[in-house]
């Protein structure tokens, strides 16, 4: 989309905060190797300078066909990605160390992985932004998205525990030395199919039948959706073993639906459905057993990760504890990067990643990475507050949400405030499916913020493919509310 002459993109402040993010990770990698090696070597600055590369080459993407996309998002994100390459090098250098071998490569180790799956992810995101020129477009597969987002969610749990569990949770597709987590994916086509459900049916669900403590309740027969989707929640919970990823779908929907409707009963309503749910099936677990027992012995490991019996036991809280305990090594400046011993923590490159930083950048540096998640769930926020029609706003803010659900799940599990869940943690955990699908999902919010950001002069091809509606006005946080 060709830019008005005359008017502010914000593209070359994006290149700026993109060069500040870089020579911070630069700088990262240095102290790094100053507190393993001793010495800084030669080669520091090589995986920031490949990292610039693939992101300049976003940029300038970016810069072309989405031209008002928010400027922030790519650097912040980008910061994020960079440091957790940079924290996945660590291990591999303390490995190397350990096993008295020379220095790895740029591009061997996890680290090295990493960067290749950075790369892939960037690819990914690209071709998404040069596919999906408009995103209302999006809306005409929606119930094809639904039924595949459902269709990934379900997949795991109905594979062998070899092909699909990976510390009790059943969340992957395993297949010989190569695995994939399909919910990753399924919670972007799942965003897409509820914002479109939602705006069908949002005057419908915006009925009140009765009124209760101030509150206006919908009508029972409106709460058909919501229990179909709490239903899914359950059995994601029952038979992939993993709370997490039950209230990450949950939670999506509901909050998708408040910002639909405007109602708090939603979310209530969704509250107590989905504790409700859960405190079940802990009860279940401790008399039934059989497929409630996986989720009952993290509840039980969750309440008392200190006990002895939970402590020793295989599956028990060891790494839970190990993870405790690197955060209060760390105190408020952590020991600096490189100067730690995340290696005593299980999964550390993966579930625990937070923990093993933390120990390293202490609360400070953990609380500047939080703020980082928090901008980029404001300016997707923003994205939704902008944009004109009601299902970017949706998709927006769900897309926006899901982020800090995501986070918050992990770091909740991880500080010991919910039981432990098999999420990984966006844009810094080891693996490719977590950042091709994280990376897609900040693709679409540029998508929707060059949108909500275009000016009017920008000509009628800035809203093609919009569908003819009658004046709408902007109404509570979110959401249009059509006259009729």
């Amino acid at each position: 989309m060709p830019r008005v002459p005359g008017t502010k993109t914000g593209r070359n402040a994006e290149l700026g905060l993109l060069a500040l993010a870089m020579i911070i990770v630069a700088a990262y990698g240095a102290t790094v190797e100053a507190n393993q090696f001793d010495r800084i070597t030669p080669t520091f600055w090589v995986p920031a300078a490949l990292l610039s590369v693939l992101f300049v080459a976003l940029h300038l993407v970016v810069r072309f066909i989405a031209p008002y996309a928010d400027p922030v998002l790519i650097p912040t994100v980008a910061l994020i990605n960079g440091l957790g390459v940079g924290f996945l090098r660590r291990l591999d250098l303390a490995k190397s160390i350990a096993d008295k071998q020379p220095e790895p490569g740029i591009f061997a180790g996890v680290g090295g992985r990493q960067l290749a799956w950075t790369l892939a992810a960037l690819v990914l995101a690209a071709v998404l932004l040069l596919v999906v020129r408009d995103h209302k477009a999006v809306s005409r597969y929606a119930y094809t998205l639904g039924l595949v987002g459902i269709v990934l969610v379900m997949i795991p749990a109905v594979l062998p525990g070899r092909f699909s569990e990976i510390n009790g949770a059943k969340l992957w597709i395993k297949v010989g030395g190569f695995s994939i987590q399909p919910g990753e994916f399924a919670k972007l086509a799942l965003v897409s199919f509820f914002a479109y459900y939602l705006v069908r049916k949002r005057e419908v669900l915006s009925l009140a039948s009765r009124r209760f403590l101030g509150i206006d309740f919908p009508r029972g027969r409106d709460l058909g959706p919501v229990i179909t989707v709490w239903l899914l929640s359950l059995l994601v919970l029952v038979f992939e073993k993993d709370l997490g990823t039950a209230l990450l779908y949950f939670g999506l929907f509901v909050v998708t639906l408040y910002v639909a409707t405007e109602r708090v009963s939603w979310l209530l309503i969704g509250l107590v459905m989905f504790f409700g749910g859960v405190y079940v099936a802990y009860l279940l677990g401790a008399s039934v057993g059989g497929p409630f027992a996986n989720f009952y012995d993290r509840a039980t490991v969750w309440l008392d990760p200190f006990a002895s019996e939970n402590y020793d036991r295989i599956g028990g809280s060891y790494q839970l504890v190990q993870g405790l305990l690197g955060l209060g090594t760390g105190g408020l400046f952590g020991t600096g990067p490189g100067a730690g011993s995340p290696g005593f923590v299980p999964e550390v490159r993966n579930d625990f990643i937070f923990a093993g930083m933390g120990e390293e950048i202490g609360l400070f540096g953990l609380s500047a990475l939080l703020v980082c998640y928090l901008l980029i769930v404001e300016r997707g926020l923003r994205a939704a507050l902008g944009v004109r029609d009601s299902f970017g706003k949706l998709v927006a803010g769900g897309l926006a949400f899901t982020l800090g659900l995501q986070v918050f799940v992990i770091l909740g599990g991880i500080t010991g405030l919910i039981p432990l869940t098999g999420q990984t943690t966006p844009f810094l955990s080891s693996g490719g499916s977590s950042l091709m699908a994280n990376w897609l999902l900040v693709a679409m919010l540029l998508r929707i913020s060059d949108a909500a950001r275009r000016p009017a002069a920008a000509g009628p091809a800035a809203h093609a493919g919009a569908p003819k509606q009658p004046p709408a006005q902007l109404h509570g946080a979110m959401t249009e509310v059509i006259k009729p």
